[in-house]
């Protein structure tokens, strides 16, 4: 599937006797922001600012090339528990890994992404696409709120659930999570979950 900022290609290499025709589905207008400006003016992503900043990512976000930004929403923030939350902030590098983990090395389009696509993203992890009815999902969750917001390096989905790298995790959120849920019952009974977390 080819697209052209995001608008999808219909029909290619019509000839004219002065050039070539490509028909696409939408107008296309002016694109000025990177990525980092669209965080820096958008409300709804006053969280992400603040870790942004406070990760040192501004530059790459600001750079020439071609990323897609998985923005995560302050309501994806607001979600997780407060002291997770908390956490992370105040660890820079599970910080970086969370948020690395939320872009892609190269510009995706929603309707360039296909389900059953394996995305890896810049912290080396991968996310899984597939799709719900008409909704794309990243993990098997319908999440992205607002998509193809284009940026002049790039594309920005807004999330609205964050999308947490096990290397941002305590071994205790890892355990609870996995087959190993009973054993972390039982360092709690012992009082020895700290331990874990």
């Amino acid at each position: 599937i080819v697209t052209v900022n995001c608008a999808r290609l219909l029909k290619a290499d019509h000839h004219a006797t002065n050039g070539v025709v490509h028909v696409i589905d939408k107008v296309i207008g002016t694109t000025t922001n990177s990525i980092q400006q669209i965080i820096e003016t958008e409300e709804s992503l006053e969280t992400l600012r603040a870790a942004v900043a406070a990760s040192d990512l501004n530059s790459l976000l600001e750079s020439e090339g071609q990323y897609t930004l998985l923005a995560p929403t302050n309501e994806a923030f607001d979600k997780i528990p407060r002291e997770t939350l908390t956490r992370i902030l105040g660890d820079p590098e599970a910080l970086r890994d969370l948020l690395n983990h939320h872009i892609l090395k190269s510009a995706m389009c929603a309707e360039a992404i296909i389900a059953g696509l394996t995305m890896e993203t810049l912290e080396g992890t991968t996310l899984d696409v597939g799709c719900s009815g008409e909704e794309l999902t990243l993990n098997g969750k319908p999440i992205i709120a607002n998509k193809d917001v284009l940026a002049t390096n790039g594309v920005v989905h807004f999330v609205n659930e964050l999308l947490i790298p096990d290397s941002a995790k305590t071994l205790f959120e890892l355990a609870q999570e996995s087959e190993v849920s009973k054993s972390t019952d039982l360092f709690r009974q012992a009082g020895l979950s700290s331990h874990l977390t």
